[in-house]
């Protein structure tokens, strides 16, 4: 049986219809689940809407609805982007579900029965935008002297009855795991969350009495708990917790669980705590993502720059938005976009490097060998060293990179292997060797042919929809278009039977800016 990888997204807080920062996120978990799948693991990816809290409610109350309209609403917004931008989630969680709010509350009973749950009174600040605590040391001084939460969002003083969960048992054991190498990536985030564990940790407030829009607390109904705990336990209801599912024993721990840089603290301090006291096991790591800039700005209603994906996702292309994004951004870091710089990076690099060498080799064995896969007559040394440099990339650099979450790594890679080819063809002329030499132009083009289709298949977590098209047009079988397939001595029997190449539409027409 193939080894499980389970990865998950921060589940999307839908009190405003998706962004560019939730489109990234779905993305690059998508591209890192398709990478995993590639390697014949055999994946879960799970994301979703987080719909209960304070935020939620007042949201909805502004627009005249129950916030389960509103939920059903807006939580549809989510789906609809995730299926136009070609995500491959296993599970598309809701925690409105009636099963999530059965295993919020199997959970807090673990809990309970631990005796980390215990009633007592909340005074203190309380960030709605955030559904955050917030000490008062932490806050800082906005305009006319009013309070900000590190995040620069409104905190308002809170007073009300709250069960309240044992943080402070924790910290010794939290101390040691965040300072477990892999646990928390990039390393910036996980100094930020040992120096905030180190100055000590308070118990936490995790029920609220004020709304009633939440998973009630078992035998406390006018308790409904605190946002992040049913938020967080998202990850353990696609497995079927609180059963003691084949799912569960599966596929948990996580091995990922890939969030921005804003909720680190609540998945690696707030989240082992709960699963520590409920006696789980905790996920293998936390990675923690940047934010995208616009022109280098952070997006905000205010300043009228921000971007709706499913918008840029059409003027530019779905495969041409994924490949921009997990390119352009260094992985774990802050990252800007533009439209010109998609159309940069999409002309020259999908277009002009990986899609004229498709366009040049596939259309050149369609007319000068009517279709007929080229035979290899003998290899030079240029043509082992093509092999030997993209066999590198394809088997070596790009599965390392991808593996250790460094996605714009691979990717650059992979284009490094693109350019070796393309300096191969222009070196060997395949269309000067048509006259000169027609056994020596069929093994350019065999060895071309071979490399192009083997990082078609390497490139396929990026741009899947463009990758399969180029797959389907070579005539590579669905069950050669992973790693291990590729690597088999396939062409040989493709190039024996009575397959033929048509002259392939451009696979990534060019784009253009519209005028202003």
């Amino acid at each position: 049986m193939a080894d499980p990888y389970y990865i998950t997204t921060a589940i999307s807080y839908p009190n405003g219809r998706p962004h560019i920062g939730h489109a990234y996120e779905a993305i690059t978990t998508d591209v890192i689940a398709r990478f995993q799948r590639l390697q014949g693991r055999d994946v879960r990816f799970q994301t979703g809407t987080d719909e209960h809290g304070l935020k939620m409610a007042r949201k909805a109350e502004e627009q005249g609805k129950t916030a389960r309209e509103l939920a059903d609403e807006m939580s549809g917004y989510f789906r609809d982007m995730c299926d136009a931008l070609n995500i491959s989630y296993d599970r598309f969680i809701r925690t409105v579900e009636p099963e999530h709010h059965r295993a919020s509350q199997g959970i807090w009973q673990r809990m309970s029965d631990a005796g980390d749950l215990y009633l007592d009174r909340y005074e203190g600040w309380y960030s709605v935008r955030d559904e955050a605590y917030y000490d008062e040391s932490e806050l800082i001084e906005g305009e006319g002297g009013t309070k900000l939460s590190p995040q620069q969002t409104p905190v308002e003083w809170t007073v009300e009855e709250s069960w309240f969960f044992r943080l402070s048992k924790y910290q010794d054991r939290l101390l040691e795991l965040l300072r477990t190498p892999g646990f928390l990536e990039p390393a910036s985030r996980r100094n930020e969350m040992i120096a905030f564990v180190e100055q000590g940790l308070r118990d936490l407030s995790v029920s609220r009495t004020s709304f009633d829009w939440g998973v009630k607390v078992p035998e406390s109904d006018n308790h409904v708990m605190y946002v992040w705990v049913d938020a967080l336990t998202n990850y353990l209801t696609g497995l079927g917790f609180p059963d003691e599912t084949e799912d569960m024993g599966r596929f948990w721990p996580a091995d990922v669980h890939l969030i921005g840089k804003d909720i680190v603290r609540f998945h690696t301090i707030y989240w082992p705590a709960f699963l520590m006291s409920a006696q789980l096991p905790l996920p293998k790591k936390v990675f923690g993502h940047g934010f995208l800039l616009n022109r280098g700005q952070k997006e905000s209603k205010s300043l009228g720059n921000v971007t709706d994906p499913l918008a840029l996702a059409e003027q530019f292309g779905v495969d041409a938005l994924r490949y921009f994004l997990v390119r352009e951004v260094a992985f774990g870091k802050d990252g800007s976009y533009s439209p010109e710089a998609i159309v940069e990076r999409t002309n020259g690099e999908l277009g002009n490097a990986f899609g004229n060498l498709a366009q040049r080799t596939l259309g050149f064995i369609a007319k000068n060998l009517a279709g007929s896969l080229p035979e290899i007559y003998g290899h030079t040394e240029a043509d082992s060293a093509l092999f030997e440099a993209v066999d590198r990339a394809i088997h070596q650099e790009i599965p390392q990179g991808f593996e250790a979450l460094a996605l714009q790594q691979a990717v650059e890679a992979w284009l490094k292997a693109v350019f070796a080819c393309n300096a191969y063809i222009d070196a060997e002329a395949p269309w000067a060797l048509r006259k000169s030499d027609p056994e020596r132009m069929q093994t350019v083009l065999a060895t071309l042919y071979i490399c192009i289709a083997q990082l078609a298949v390497a490139i396929q977590p990026v741009i899947p929809a463009s990758a399969e098209r180029l797959l389907e047009t070579m005539g590579i079988d669905p069950h050669l278009r992973t790693y291990a397939g590729i690597r088999s001595h396939w062409y040989s029997p493709l190039a024996e039977s009575d397959f033929r190449i048509t002259a392939p539409k451009p696979l990534f027409p060019r784009l253009e800016l519209p005028e202003a």
